[in-house]
């Protein structure tokens, strides 16, 4: 309800509207800029994503190589990359949650991912 029984200005709502919309976009680029990483195996194996959920770099410790026992090694390459992921998420609703708030919740907004 508007105070004083008035209508809204729309032509303030538009701009509003149009800098959240400007707002989310240069949060999304930020995103995948940003690169965070994720570890297991006490670091034997990382992973780097975006902040965006992109993998862009694998590093795994030659210790972690047993030719006898490859399954360990894919363990720790899929729970590296998971806590990229993880890492990923929170930064993204470190950068978005502010974002999706000002457009009404956060809760079931299309293309965002909370």
């Amino acid at each position: 309800m508007i105070p004083g029984g008035g209508q809204p200005n729309m032509q303030q709502l538009l701009q509003q509207a149009q800098k959240m919309q400007q707002d989310l976009a240069n949060a999304q680029e930020e995103l995948a800029r940003t690169e965070v990483e994720g570890q297991a195996g006490g670091g034997l194996v990382k992973a780097t994503v975006t902040g965006s959920g992109e993998l862009r770099a694998l590093v795994i410790d030659p210790e972690a190589v047993d030719p006898e026992d490859t399954e360990t090694l894919a363990d720790l390459i899929v729970a590296a990359v998971q806590a990229a992921n993880e890492n990923a998420q929170a930064l993204q609703q470190q950068k978005l949650g502010p974002l999706a708030q000002g457009l009404g919740g956060g809760s079931g907004i299309p293309g965002l991912p909370f």
